[in-house]
């Protein structure tokens, strides 16, 4: 019941369509009662004197007429119905990409990308097939069994009760089969779903694999679990190739009773030859029904089983959102940071990642982020975004509380670059404008000077229109980081934040970068955070994090005197670079 509620409130808004299809279909199965009919006059009227060609001619022509006009409602009832089906599978597509957009990161962290992917793809080819030719079907089937059995009766009702006698069996046998294809087809499709993860891991990983020569390797996981979905598929395909003999056995049987009670009574003269010939017509009108029960039964099952493996999805509750507290008249932020008391644990972990984190930045002014791997650095990043849920009272941006400020308002006003850089597989220029889409040619070209970026462009055979590929694959390091860059600031947003975004980058083009910033952030603020202490010695405050805890606060001259975690990284970095040399 659960799962036809669901699938009404698909079916509901396309009500006008689905009458008209079903009237359609309606007269389309109506002509095909009228044609045996036709058929019994015809031989009736044979033994009939004075029944000439010319007769014979007229019944043709009708049936001719008819035929003409099913094939036409025949195309009308698809073009309503099975359009449907598309409609509602890009409702259902729509509706869950647009919910994965809401949904959090932690959400993206249990959840693998293949798994989504299928829901995406098998899955909603389940489900349109289901609203399309599952409808069609189950409509059809009520239709022409009730029309051929009231028919059949007409012939004669002993008869009929004869012949449908084996018939009722067929419910047993749905229901059997029915309930274990529903299981073994959510095994197929969590299976393809585990198939999809590989396969896009190894594509994504190629050059790693490559490199360590462990093609064989990632060849046989992804074997494996494609010798997995065969095994489940002919465990599928045995269970469905024994439900159609079953019907086809339980037809047999009814074609064997007609022909022995059926050729009985017209051998008595108890109905007539035509009425014996519409019988078995209207007899196998009746098999349709009665095997494509089992269709609709396997459409159902499959459907229904997608159907609800995205609703599990669907039922996420995204748990970055604007709260009570918002404020939805803050629309510009002037990038004034706070942090005060700041204590984060990431959900499922016992760890405590940053412990009473507390320090502020003025606009204008530039703060760099400095520790050991794992410190809790880009935890601030993430909190600061709100990619997670800080406490409350805990950042502040111009004296408003985090919460306060609309989740649009806030991403809105940081331009960004990650430390896991993502390109999309598009071109140069359309890269930059995603950072903002209404910029003119001359800002971008001005924005991939600032980042030391545009003289490798000016390279590329197709310049700005030159394709990336997937995750920027075409680029070193270094230009995936300048294209980065250039994104963030082509946002022109007030706050900049900085994650490790000139590890890939040698440090004269990053001093160049980092002075063409400071001519054009004097009235914003920037976020750094860097390795490399070259990178932050012109920051205007510098924290140091140990152990998730501030342990030293300054900047890089009064940090150096401090003669603490700061200058060992200092000194370390210095030595490398002097054995370098």
């Amino acid at each position: 019941m659960k799962n036809l509620k669901l699938i009404l409130s698909y079916l509901k808004p396309h009500k006008k369509t689905i009458f008209w299809g079903v009237c359609c279909l309606v007269v389309v199965d109506a002509i095909q009662m009228i044609v045996p009919k036709i058929i019994q006059h015809i031989i009736d009227f044979l033994r009939l004197p004075g029944f000439t060609t010319s007769g014979i001619f007229k019944f043709a022509l009708l049936i001719f007429i008819l035929a003409i006009i099913m094939a036409a409602l025949r195309f009308l009832w698809r073009l309503l119905l099975i359009t449907n089906a598309y409609k509602i599978e890009r409702k259902i597509r729509n509706e869950y990409y647009e919910h994965l957009q809401k949904l959090s990161i932690r959400f993206f962290q249990k959840h693998k990308t293949g798994d989504l992917m299928a829901y995406a793809t098998n899955d909603l080819r389940a489900v349109r097939m289901l609203f399309g030719i599952g409808v069609v079907l189950a409509f059809d089937f009520v239709l022409i069994t009730v029309a051929s059995l009231a028919l059949m009766s007409n012939i004669d009702w002993r008869l009929t009760i004869y012949v449908i006698i084996p018939l009722p069996i067929v419910t047993f046998i749905v229901i059997f089969f029915g309930r274990k294809l529903h299981r073994l087809f959510r095994k197929v499709q969590n299976t393809f779903a585990k198939l999809s993860d590989r396969v896009q891991e190894s594509i994504t990983g190629i050059r790693v694999i490559k490199s360590f020569v462990r093609e064989d390797s990632y060849e046989n996981r992804v074997g494996e679990i494609a010798n997995e979905l065969v095994q489940q598929n002919m465990r599928l395909i045995k269970i469905w190739g024994m439900f159609f003999p079953f019907l086809f056995a339980v037809v047999g049987v009814s074609l064997l009773l007609t022909l022995y009670f059926g050729g009985t009574k017209t051998i008595l003269n108890q109905i007539t030859i035509g009425e014996f010939v519409a019988f078995n017509s209207y007899l196998h009108l009746l098999i349709w029904p009665v095997i494509a029960i089992g269709w609709v039964v396997n459409l159902y099952q499959r459907g229904t089983a997608s159907l609800n493996r995205i609703q599990e999805i669907m039922k996420e509750k995204p748990e970055i959102i604007d709260g009570i507290d918002v404020d939805k008249s803050i629309t510009e932020l002037k990038g004034n940071i706070e942090f005060r008391n700041l204590k984060y644990t990431y959900p499922e972990s016992k760890n405590t990642i940053l412990d009473g984190i507390s320090f502020s930045i003025n606009s204008g002014e530039t703060l760099a982020i400095v520790g050991r791997t794992g410190e809790g650095k880009s935890t601030i990043i993430k909190l600061l975004t709100r990619l997670f849920n800080p406490p409350k009272e805990s950042i502040f941006i111009d004296g408003k509380d985090i919460y306060q400020i609309p989740l649009l308002t806030l991403r809105k006003n940081i331009g960004i670059v990650m430390q896991d850089i993502f390109l999309f597989s598009t071109s140069i220029e359309d890269n930059i404008r995603f950072g903002k889409q209404t910029v003119s040619q001359k800002d971008i070209i001005q924005t991939t000077q600032l980042s030391h970026f545009y003289n490798d462009i000016t390279e590329f055979e197709g310049k700005f229109n030159s394709v990336v590929g997937e995750r920027g694959i075409s680029l070193s390091g270094g230009q995936k980081q300048r294209l980065a860059i250039s994104r963030a600031l082509i946002k022109d947003a007030p706050i900049l934040i900085l994650d490790d975004a000139f590890s890939s980058v040698d440090t004269e083009t990053e001093e160049g970068i980092l002075s063409n910033l400071k001519s054009i952030q004097e009235d914003k603020t920037t976020l750094i955070i860097a390795h490399r202490i070259s990178t932050m010695q012109h920051a205007d405050k510098i924290i140091v994090l140990d152990n998730g805890k501030i342990a030293e606060e300054g900047n890089h001259k009064s940090l150096i005197k401090q003669n603490g975690i700061y200058t060992d990284i200092y000194n370390k970095q210095k030595l490398r670079e002097e054995l370098e040399m």
